[in-house]
């Protein structure tokens, strides 16, 4: 019986068949993107970096606090900053991203005292050469600026909780299933 098996290829016969079964009768699995299934992220997706724009400046909100720099285990942001004599504040000059060196962690966003650095919701970027990936402080405001006028829903940072508010008047955060 066994030779028989074997001269006859059964057992190829049979994985041939189950793939036949499965090709013909079953629904397939795979999204068809971006031609019909569209994707939404969930809120809180960390997707492209941005730095918000000052409304009433035009300029980022960066303060060059540096804990970002600091805080970013993948070591991919640079920031260069200057001390304006007249006021004694830091102003940014250079803030840089390598983004493919990101982990998208969100520590950088997490950390910053005046929200000035986000992830947002886009996904789809690419770029065929490095420099297209390696955000400079025109590109991240860009981004933002783009954000803004794509957004769906208003932006939330989740990690932000800014000075001086009560608590009662914070988002409601989801909690996880432990219930913390």
């Amino acid at each position: 019986m066994n030779l028989l098996q074997k001269i006859l290829l059964i057992e190829i016969w049979k994985g041939l068949f189950l793939t036949l079964k499965k090709m013909l009768f079953e629904r397939f699995v795979t999204i068809q993107y971006p031609e019909k299934d569209k994707v939404i992220p969930a809120p809180g997706f960390r997707g492209r970096h941005a730095l918000v724009r000052d409304p009433n400046t035009g300029d980022t909100l960066c303060i060059a606090c540096m804990r970002c720099v600091r805080v970013c285990p993948s070591q991919c942001i640079k920031v260069e900053y200057e001390v304006d004599k007249e006021t004694n504040k830091r102003r940014v000059v250079k803030y840089e991203i390598e983004a493919l060196r990101c982990v998208y962690c969100g520590y950088c966003e997490e950390v910053c005292p005046v929200n000035a650095i986000v992830l947002t919701e886009f996904f789809e970027y690419v770029g065929f050469t490095r420099d297209e990936v390696f955000f400079t402080k025109e590109k991240l405001l860009a981004n933002w600026d783009e954000f803004i006028a794509k957004a769906k829903r208003p932006y939330l940072n989740p990690f932000w909780k800014p000075r001086g508010i009560p608590e009662k008047f914070l988002p409601v955060r989801k909690r996880n299933f432990t219930g913390v």
